[in-house]
């Protein structure tokens, strides 16, 4: 391939140097070969705040500090009115939800429970094979019973296989499949 016809794609250092001096380059020189980083907004910004700073001392001269205090006491109290309002409020919502919580809230024995329902406490074992067993406990719901419970079969060499916990009308509903390990 010939590249003859691809001049446009050439540029000489004369024509980039121009380029880059007329402020595409972000860096400026100075004599002694060193660089600064210049932001192309800086000058923009600079400005703005200037006109601005000009304005505030300005509105300054003009406002009577007295004025300025004044709207400020004003303004706050206006929050404050907000503010005890909305805690007034805040405290009549959380009146009328105590009140409505106690009387959802109604204690009933676990037992009291189970004898309204007639529930009765058995527990019922059948032989699945020689060393297999399956297990159906009811018991009063009372806390740390299921727990002991499964530290007394423990005890006793008997392993759990499959254990499901149910809890209805206060009591405890247990299955099990058990396998019973001889200790010699």
């Amino acid at each position: 391939m010939e590249y003859e016809d691809e001049d446009w794609l050439c540029v000489t250092m004369d024509e980039f140097s121009l380029a880059t001096e007329n402020g595409c380059n972000r860096k400026r020189n100075f004599d002694d070969d060193t660089k600064e980083y210049k932001s192309k907004n800086l000058e923009t910004e600079r400005r703005r705040r200037e006109k601005l700073s000009s304005r505030l001392l300005m509105l300054r001269s003009i406002m009577n500090k007295a004025m300025i205090v004044e709207d400020a006491i004003t303004y706050i109290e206006k929050l404050q009115d907000k503010v005890q309002s909305l805690s007034q409020e805040l405290h009549q919502m959380e009146a009328t939800s105590e009140e409505t919580a106690e009387t959802k809230i109604v204690e009933i024995d676990a037992a009291e429970d189970m004898k309204n329902w007639g529930i009765q406490e058995e527990v019922i074992v059948e032989e699945i094979n020689e060393n297999k067993l399956w297990v159906k406990i009811i018991v009063e719901k009372k806390r740390g019973r299921f727990s002991r419970l499964m530290e007394a079969l423990n005890n006793f060499g008997i392993e759990l296989i499959d254990t499901n916990l149910t809890t209805t009308k206060g009591a405890f509903l247990i299955t099990s499949f058990i396998k019973v390990i001889l200790r010699l």
